[in-house]
């Protein structure tokens, strides 16, 4: 369990994908690029990923695991940590949200949290 909560700066970029998607198969698939940013002042290790995906129409898809994109990250102090992956959706418009849990050097672990942040095929919202 997570006894703290890290300092951490979250930036999001989102893209989607037209070439990799089909309306009529309800797949929309989207790029998200990540940057982490570590405000602490001690190194901080990337352990695992937790995320809560939420189409359109409300149906949410639970995704957690080992580090990111197969990396364990170590985020030093005040330096970014960027990486890209993807996620398909069965609706042209969703949300991402989620958090990250990070292990300091004497074990202790924390919990960050990833703001929601949307997917969006362009021209899909008014």
């Amino acid at each position: 369990m997570c006894s703290a909560s890290a300092t951490i700066q979250i930036g999001v970029e989102t893209e989607y994908l037209e070439e990799h998607s089909s309306e009529q198969d309800e797949q929309f698939t989207f790029v998200y690029t990540i940057t982490i940013t570590n405000q602490d002042d001690i190194p901080l290790k990337l352990l695992r990923r937790h995320w809560h995906i939420t189409d359109g129409n409300g149906k949410t898809n639970e995704v957690e695991g080992e580090g990111v994109v197969g990396k364990q990250p170590t985020l030093k102090p005040k330096k970014p940590f960027t990486y890209t992956s993807s996620v398909v959706i069965q609706t042209p418009v969703g949300v991402m949200e989620g958090n990250y849990t990070l292990q300091t050097e004497k074990g202790e672990l924390l919990s960050a949290p990833i703001p929601a942040f949307r997917l969006a095929k362009p021209n899909s919202l008014h």
